[in-house]
């Protein structure tokens, strides 16, 4: 009798996990082959970069390195999903305002897209605006090309970016009143707020 309780927990468990699987949207943006070289020769592994993302507006990214490929993967996974970061977006579909990242020499620039501009990003950064839910982006890498550095570039930009719910916030003042400044007129500014 408690070989089957146990059993039903176990079945139980698996079925959580698959549904916290679900929430996340997992991308590979680079493998490499790695090398340790050791007293016979050379040990061979695999390293990878995944980046992890719910679709509605937090995203992550996480390293992983193991003898065998799923293993790397599943390991960077974890971590991605420990690191996750949420970022505002507005009308959940593209940036509040343009932002500049950088991490190391990786330099990115994002850019708010009007509605049906789609993703423009390159490798890397699109896995991010992807797994991130942005449906309308214009971002370019002027720097270094590593998979790493634009991924942490990118992700630094992300972190910089306020909503106007935020700079209201901090001011004291009404969420309304910044976004009167910004679209210049009172309805439109409260049009945007609802969303």
């Amino acid at each position: 009798m408690a070989r089957e309780e146990g059993r039903g927990r176990g079945r139980g468990r698996g079925r959580g996990e698959r549904e916290e699987r679900d929430e996340f949207v997992d991308k590979l943006v680079a493998i490499n082959r790695v090398a340790k070289v050791v007293k016979g020769g050379k040990n061979f592994g695999f390293a990878a970069l995944v980046v992890v993302g719910d679709q509605k507006g937090r995203v992550g990214f996480g390293k992983g390195k193991a003898r065998e490929v799923p293993e790397a993967i599943r390991k960077a996974s974890q971590e991605a999903k420990r690191n996750l970061v949420r970022v505002p977006l507005r009308e959940g579909r593209t940036l509040h305002h343009d932002a500049q990242g950088r991490w190391g020499a990786g330099k990115v620039v994002l850019r708010a897209a009007p509605p049906g501009t789609g993703i423009i990003a390159g490798g890397p950064m699109r896995a991010i605006f992807e797994t991130l839910g942005v449906q309308d982006v214009v971002a370019k890498s002027t720097g270094s090309s590593n998979p790493y550095n634009m991924v942490r570039a990118t992700v630094n930009a992300l972190q910089n970016q306020t909503s106007p719910r935020m700079i209201a916030s901090k001011r004291g003042k009404k969420v309304s009143e910044i976004l009167s400044h910004r679209v210049g007129g009172g309805d439109a500014a409260e049009t945007i707020d609802a969303a």
